[in-house]
């Protein structure tokens, strides 16, 4: 089949549709990525065909609107002002789709953000459009929704009254854009309301681990929870010889990456992270990421772009913000963690690895200082449970195919 993946954000949200656009190529499917230019050479190199969405997520999370949204990340009245901008540019990413469905597709994978304007598209053409979420999104009473994660839950019925009040909201942002679609298509329009207007799947493929999260019991059965979609490493990628001798000069340093999260200034983030590490006595590999650190030292290494799967396993803890693929790379090397979420599913994925006892406890970026980010790690590489507990995730992490439902649902579609 001519299976058509369709993704909008960072890199995050698009390396693990990498890995199960391989796995659904090397079963013999036709697989193409729609996502931002940005990334076009990285799927390109893998094999994948592409077709470009308009707008850069990196401008996007940088401009003052996008750093209003990761301040709003946690008050769902500011979440809803920042989500007009979204707003603004969901017409480009409907022509963008529209286009690379024209190319020839015979199954829509849709992600959560390209959710709403795929169905429409495949309501058109007739085509199925499955659901294929980094995150859980349905509403359910097992846990508080993801925005709103900076929150305890509520109790089942609180968290369920969230979830589905933060679903409206969403849906709001999406309606016009959806609507605008229906009518380029000429369907029927839909008056039911937000939540009906900008509709998701019936039926979803979540690409995380039960272990990490266990399916809720109150979603229904076409909501499934498959495993990880691993991202692959990039072609003909090799260690640069500094990060070689750094690691081989002394103890496993602990690795620190925020990854596409730029709500800091750089400058002041990298003297923290500096004084952090000298305070507990550690080594640290840093990553530059979207925030652009940088941090110098005896005991301190600066690096880009470096494979999680490569350089986790040999550190003795990490740091992160918490978005789902880093929190994923983190188990899956069995290393211990120090969460500092700062906008929407990070705190949801922080929370989860103090829960599963990975993580000593959580930072919010917000609350982020050298000797509370030190004393964290302290505790995380002091304390030989956190690293025997995560190593134990690991090993049930490596047993399981998150592949493989997808595969199944696919095979039942048939050519």
């Amino acid at each position: 089949m001519r299976v058509l993946i369709v993704t909008v954000g960072t890199w995050g949200d698009v390396a693990p549709y990498l890995g199960l656009g391989l796995r659904l190529r090397a079963a013999g499917h036709e697989v193409a990525l729609t996502t931002h230019l940005r990334f076009a050479e990285a799927v390109l190199t893998h094999g994948l065909h592409h077709h470009p969405l308009p707008a850069d997520p990196w401008h996007e999370i940088r401009s003052p609107q996008g750093r209003r949204l990761a301040r709003a990340a946690t008050a769902p009245v500011k979440l809803g002002r920042a989500l007009r901008h979204f707003q603004s540019f969901l017409p480009r990413l409907t022509d963008g789709l529209l286009e690379a469905v024209r190319q020839g597709a015979d199954v829509l994978l849709a992600s959560s953000l390209a959710d709403p304007l795929c169905r429409p598209v495949a309501e058109a053409l007739r085509l199925p459009c499955l659901g294929a979420y980094l995150q859980p999104t349905a509403p359910t009473g097992a846990f508080a929704p993801l925005a709103l994660s900076g929150c305890r839950s509520l109790g089942p019925r609180g968290n369920l009254l969230a979830a589905h009040a933060l679903r409206s909201l969403t849906s709001h942002a999406f309606a016009p854009a959806v609507t605008r679609l229906r009518r380029q298509l000429d369907l029927p329009l839909r008056h039911r309301g937000a939540t009906g207007r900008a509709p998701r799947s019936k039926v979803i493929y979540h690409g995380f681990s039960p272990v990490v999260v266990p399916r809720p019991p109150d979603w229904p059965a076409e909501l499934q929870v498959c495993g990880y979609w691993w991202p692959p490493r990039p072609t003909g990628w090799r260690p640069d010889s500094r990060i070689v001798d750094f690691l081989r000069a002394g103890p496993a340093p602990v690795f620190i990456s925020f990854g596409s999260f730029a709500g800091a200034e750089a400058t002041e983030l990298s003297a923290l992270v500096a004084e952090a590490l000298r305070t507990a006595g550690m080594r640290g590999i840093v990553q530059s990421g979207w925030s652009g650190l940088h941090v110098e030292g005896d005991d301190i290494l600066t690096v880009t772009e470096v494979p999680h799967d490569w350089i986790l396993p040999r550190t003795a803890a990490v740091v992160h913000h918490a978005g789902a693929g880093t929190t994923a790379a983190g188990l899956r090397a069995g290393v211990p963690a120090v969460p500092v979420p700062g906008q929407l599913d990070q705190y949801f994925w922080a929370d989860r690895l103090v829960t599963m006892g990975s993580a000593p406890t959580c930072v919010p970026h917000q609350r982020l200082t050298a000797p509370l980010l030190a004393d964290a790690l302290r505790r995380a590489v002091g304390d030989p449970s956190y690293r025997a507990r995560t190593g134990r995730i690991a090993d049930r992490l490596a047993a399981e195919d998150g592949a493989a439902p997808v595969l199944a649902a696919l095979t039942r579609l048939g050519p």
